[in-house]
C-alpha cells in the first residue's frame, strides 16, 4: 500500500504487519530526533553560560581598561601633578565668599605639600638633633 511500484496488497495480516513496522521506524525515528533535541538544549545551556561568563569578562576588562586609562591620564597631567587651577579656585573660592561678604584672597593650589618635591637628603630628619640642636 505504501510501496508505490508493487501491487497494493490486501491481505489485512500483510497490511497490519506493514503498519506495525512502519509504526516503529517512526517511534525509533522520533526517539532520536528526541534525544538530538535534548542534546541541542544542553549544548545551548552551556553556550549560554559561557556567553555570560565572556559577558562578565568583558566589563571587568573595560572597568581596568577604564580605570588605566584615568591612572595614565593623572601621570601624563601637563600641570606638573597638580590640577588645573581653575577648577580648584572656583570651589574654593565659592566656600570663602559664602562664610562672610568680603573678598578673601587665596591660594591657587591649596593643601600642597612641598616636601614630596624635596630631595630625599633633605628631607631626612633623622640627624636633627646633631645638625640643629635645640636653643635653650
Amino acid at each position: 500500500m505504501l510501496e508505490p511500484g508493487r501491487p497494493p496488497k490486501t491481505d489485512k495480516a500483510t497490511i497490519l504487519s506493514d503498519v506495525v513496522r512502519m509504526m516503529e521506524q517512526l517511534r525509533t525515528e522520533a526517539q532520536k530526533l528526541k534525544q538530538s533535541t535534548e542534546d541541542l538544549q544542553e549544548k545551548i545551556k552551556e553556550l549560554k553560560a559561557e556567553k555570560n561568563e565572556l559577558r562578565d569578562e568583558k566589563q571587568r576588562l573595560k572597568a581596568d581598561k577604564e580605570k588605566l586609562e584615568q591612572q595614565v591620564k593623572a601621570m601624563s597631567a601637563p600641570s606638573g601633578f597638580l590640577p588645573h587651577p581653575s577648577s580648584m579656585s572656583a570651589a574654593f573660592a565659592a566656600q570663602s565668599q559664602v562664610a562672610s561678604n568680603k573678598l578673601v584672597p587665596f591660594i591657587d593650589y591649596p593643601g600642597v605639600a612641598m616636601w614630596q618635591f624635596m630631595p630625599p637628603a633633605a628631607v631626612d630628619t633623622s640627624q636633627d638633633h646633631v645638625l640643629r640642636p635645640p636653643v635653650a
